[in-house]
């Protein structure tokens, strides 16, 4: 197993640990869940880059990698709505649109092609892993001024979610068969 494809299942692995932090009552867990996260969420371009530049994509990491983008959001995000820090609906948006897409990536790959990921779509991941971040840690600093950083950071990740989802599907259209 080359590097790349060890960073993404270490990815995978700090899922389980930042489940724990974040849903255990620990002092200051849900501080050390937003540590994890951000060290699992910032391994995801590494990894692609190390596979890249050494010339060592291979069909596992194309599996792993985005398997394990989606299970460190899909966690993050029914974990805060356990918490009763997000609604669930903003959860059901985008995990629906992950799966979605996902999806759509599966059929028009059947067809020969790949889709990208669009500027829009890392905008997306990153208004994501800002968004929980910013809940994890309850808004901090912003709420020592009354500023409602989060609420509008959610906002801006739901609005990206369903707008990138349109453009897949847009982008994708002339490879679906509407029968």
């Amino acid at each position: 197993m080359n590097l790349a494809n060890k960073i993404t299942v270490a990815r995978i692995l700090l899922v389980p640990v930042f489940l724990y932090f974040v849903l255990e009552n620990i002092p200051y867990g849900t501080y050390i869940a937003a540590a994890i996260f951000v060290v699992a969420a910032s391994t995801d371009g590494l990894d692609g880059y190390l596979a890249r530049k050494r010339k060592e994509v291979t069909n596992l990491g194309k599996l792993l990698d985005p398997l394990a983008d989606k299970l460190l959001i899909t966690a993050a995000l029914v974990s805060l709505v356990e918490s009763g820090v997000l609604p669930a609906w903003v959860a059901i948006i985008i995990i629906s649109r992950e799966l979605a897409v996902t999806g759509l990536r599966a059929l028009v790959a059947a067809e020969g092609v790949v889709i990208h990921a669009s500027p829009v779509a890392k905008l997306k991941t990153i208004s994501q892993i800002v968004a929980i971040v910013g809940l994890l840690i309850d808004n901090y600093p912003f709420s020592l001024i009354g500023f409602p950083f989060t609420d509008i950071a959610v906002w801006v990740a739901i609005v990206l979610t369903v707008w990138s989802g349109v453009e897949y599907f847009l982008g994708a259209s002339r490879y679906l068969r509407w029968q």
